[in-house]
């Protein structure tokens, strides 16, 4: 399947689970009956943590693989979030008495989002989704082999709190199979600049990363104020950083905003990140990776080819800009559309195995 069809699929199996998610949810099967449905492959510890439309485990933080039996006795359709509107598992259907099981690792953590906002709800929860959805069964264990995927990033990575906003990386985790977890420390309004100066912030994930464990990073869009060599030296302080700890870093040039030009293509300027001091910043950041031997994910040139092929109309349901009028926060599909490029990356680039990629 081409890169282009399977976005196009994705994007519109997003719209369905994101307005389902973002609403209260059609009734799964109650779990009394759904202990039934599991036939004989044991009730585990999960339904009893469950109501008809979401899942509460009291947890620790950590690393949770979650393994779920999706089905009821009618047509089904189910998709789950979890924690701050993360996209686990995209909407998979069922037929009448059929069951599918499903595993996924999640990454628990305080704050559960934003690394500066609220603390959010202790243990881990699961928002059940879909047209129809119906939980069968649920078991949820200590990850003990899993690889994580760290994100350092501003608004358009993070997991935003609420409707209608959406970074990729919060539509990342769907496209990921049990065993590699997304750690999103993506946080809104920072720059390279207030990222390292935060002590909530790369002070915070610097001592999480294990050795292997890759870290993207995708810091431009508030860098308005920032010298080429400010940005440049901050850029490779964080690489350091990340190696550092035996992590492996990832620059990430930053997503297009979306501002075109009479002749229907984005302009050099505030799409393509380019600030008022005249700093380029995806120049920067491929110029950084290529000096300091980094695997570099050009998400501006292919965010710029995807809005340039939608045009001025069709490119308005990536943003906000129905909403909020606004051209440089990504909406759900647009999110989604954006996660999926990274994980094409990802797969391209062999930073993960294929088989741990959906």
């Amino acid at each position: 399947m081409s890169r282009t069809r399977r976005i196009r699929i994705a994007v519109s199996a997003a719209v369905t689970v994101a307005s389902v998610l973002s609403a209260t949810p059609a009734l799964a099967a109650a779990p009394a009956q759904a202990e039934t449905q599991a036939e004989g492959r044991g009730r585990g510890p999960g339904l009893k943590n469950c109501t008809q439309t979401a899942c509460h485990f009291d947890v620790a933080p950590g690393t949770y693989d979650v393994r779920v039996l999706l089905g009821g006795d009618t047509a089904a359709s189910t998709g789950i979030a979890a924690e701050t509107r993360r996209t686990l598992l995209p909407e998979t259907a069922t037929a009448a008495g059929e069951r599918v099981a499903r595993s996924f690792t999640v990454n628990v953590r305080t704050p559960e989002g934003e690394p500066t906002g609220p603390a959010g709800t202790a243990g881990l929860d699961l928002v059940l989704g879909g047209t129809a959805p119906a939980l069968a069964d649920i078991r949820v264990t200590p990850a003990r082999h899993a690889r994580q995927i760290f994100l350092v990033g501003d608004s358009t990575v993070c997991d935003q709190p609420g409707d209608p906003y959406s970074g990729w990386g919060q539509q990342l985790p769907q496209y990921l199979r049990k065993g590699l977890s997304v750690a999103n420390y993506a946080d809104s309004g920072e720059s390279t600049v207030s990222y390292l100066a935060n002590p909530a912030l790369f002070a915070t994930v610097q001592p999480l990363i294990r050795q292997g464990d890759l870290v993207l990073i995708q810091l431009a869009h508030n860098d308005k104020q920032t010298d080429e060599p400010t940005y440049r030296a901050n850029l490779e302080t964080l690489v350091a950083g990340v190696r550092d700890k035996g992590g492996r870093p990832v620059l990430v040039t930053p997503i297009v905003r979306r501002w075109f030009n009479a002749d229907g293509t984005l302009n050099n300027g505030t799409a393509l990140l380019v600030n008022g001091l005249g700093v380029d910043h995806p120049a920067v950041t491929r110029s950084v990776a290529e000096t300091h031997d980094v695997p570099l994910i050009d998400l501006t040139a292919q965010t710029k080819a995807l809005v340039e092929s939608l045009g001025v109309e069709g490119s308005k349901a990536l943003y906000l800009y129905n909403e909020k009028r606004d051209n440089t926060h990504t909406s759900v599909r647009g999110a989604t559309a954006y996660a999926d490029l990274v994980r094409d990356e990802l797969i391209a680039q062999r930073l993960v195995p294929k088989g741990l990629m959906r």
